[in-house]
């Protein structure tokens, strides 16, 4: 959306996660991210001012909770008892990366579920709304007893494909079973079938490839995932695939984590590409020639209009085709 949006009320703030992702999105808007300070006192607490009114206002937080995971977790506390305590009358917080997404259930005795824990904080803190993209798991969307708007990144993977002509003879592929609703939605805007990935992972972050479900021999691999961390698994996945007879395999996720030894593995790994959106933002030491970065901030401006007028955001998941796929249709 181009031009200055007609609603004063409506104002964005950024936190320090990721401005990048939060600049594009105030343009997607048409508005202007509002002034806000971030720094901290000499013993390492953090202090935020919020350097315009906001009062009565709808106000929009964008940051995700990405590494450094608690730094960026304790801001967004702050800033939404902030808003709470100068009167916004919404304060909507856009989560592009939820952090501990991954301990969403006890695996083994005495565990804690963490990102529940992180769901009760954001909404004792005062939050009305959360717009969340790809969460890990699914049913963290019950986790809040406030609305819920979660937006997939599949519509937007699915336009780089079609963009750069590469779901003609493909087939999309599930590095492991958790990941096969994901992979079906991928599929079904590529017309593409789906494979599977059966692995055992011993311990956390070690995965060993077991077996691959579906016929890859000859087709043109795209392995999805939501997140990407250590990269153990998609690039173990992109050799299995290559030894089963794939002709080039590219690799797709909606969060680049890409922690520990990620980058060399994906540098080393037959893997052709690997696109990623700016849920998370990249430091320039990440930014390889193999991975390719698309904008969230597009969809998420658009999701934020869509809720500001109290429209549906349901087309955002089904309607967001390439330009020449457009056409074909």
């Amino acid at each position: 959306m181009s031009g200055q949006y007609s609603d004063p009320k409506l104002k964005i703030f950024a936190l320090n996660s990721n401005k990048p992702l939060a600049e594009k999105i105030a343009e997607a808007v048409g508005v202007k991210l509002g002034k806000t300070s971030v720094d901290r006192f000499s013993d390492g607490e953090i202090r935020i001012n919020i350097e315009e009114s906001i009062r009565g206002d709808q106000v929009y937080i964008i940051q995700s909770t990405s590494a450094p995971v608690n730094d960026n977790l304790m801001e967004l506390l702050i800033m939404i008892d902030a808003l709470r305590r100068a009167s916004a009358q919404t304060i909507n917080v856009v989560i592009p990366y939820y952090g501990y997404a991954r301990q969403d259930r006890k695996a083994r005795s005495r565990e804690p579920i963490t990102a529940k824990l992180v769901a009760d904080m954001i909404e004792k803190a005062g939050a009305t709304r959360i717009i969340a993209l790809d969460l890990h798991a699914a049913q963290i969307q019950g986790f809040f007893d406030i609305p819920m708007d979660h937006l997939m990144g599949a519509p937007l993977l699915a336009d780089y494909f079609i963009e750069h002509h590469l779901d003609k003879d493909s087939v999309v592929v599930s590095p492991d079973h958790g990941g096969v609703t994901r992979a079906r939605k991928l599929a079904e805007f590529l017309k593409a079938p789906i494979a599977i990935i059966d692995k055992r992972r011993p311990r956390a972050n070690v995965a060993e490839v077991m077996n691959i479900i579906g016929e890859v021999k000859g087709k043109r691999c795209i392995m999805i995932d939501d997140m990407i961390d250590t990269a153990g698994t998609i690039t173990l996945g992109a050799q299995a695939l290559m030894d089963a007879g794939a002709t080039e395999v590219y690799a797709s996720c909606t969060h680049p984590v890409l922690s520990g030894p990620a980058i060399q593995r994906i540098a080393n790994s037959p893997i052709k590409q690997l696109i990623v959106t700016d849920s998370i933002n990249l430091p320039e030491e990440k930014k390889i020639s193999k991975i390719t970065q698309i904008s969230v901030g597009p969809l998420i401006g658009e999701a934020i209009r869509l809720i500001h007028e109290n429209k549906p955001v349901s087309p955002l998941f089904n309607n967001r085709f390439s330009k020449e796929e457009a056409e074909r249709d």
